[in-house]
């Protein structure tokens, strides 16, 4: 059952990824300085490649939160979510600032990207738990 909660965690925060990045898609691109064509998409367009890393590397988390969840005793949803958000907000984020900051990105960005590992983790913490 682990893989099983472990994929579905993974597909739950690439769908909100999507539903994240589309609703910020214009401060998300002014801060990250994505170079846009005529019709304000990115230039060059969507590279299917990256949305098949960014799933593995969603699976690569999800797996590694099952397993401090199991290993920490954590099985109900609100540990779930307490956890995820923790995860999100005090490790991911810092790291996220971290590489922004030393590469004097906008602090939006970190915002806009802070925050979707944030609601993400805490989605993955949910599922992680539910079964």
């Amino acid at each position: 059952m682990e893989i099983v909660n472990t994929l579905v965690a993974a597909v739950v925060a690439f769908a909100a990824g999507a539903v994240w990045y589309m609703k910020l898609a214009d401060p998300w691109m002014t801060a990250a300085g994505v170079t846009r064509d005529a019709s304000g998409q990115p230039e060059g367009g969507q590279n299917p490649m990256i949305l098949a890393f960014t799933f593995v590397m969603q699976l690569v988390v999800a797996g590694m939160m099952r397993h401090i969840l199991a290993s920490s005793g954590i099985d109900s949803v609100g540990g779930g979510l307490v956890s995820g958000l923790g995860i999100g907000l005090f490790f991911i984020t810092p790291w996220i600032a971290i590489n922004n900051a030393n590469a004097m990105r906008p602090p939006m960005l970190t915002i806009i990207d802070g925050g979707y590992a944030t609601v993400a983790c805490g989605l993955m913490g949910i599922v992680l738990t539910l079964f």
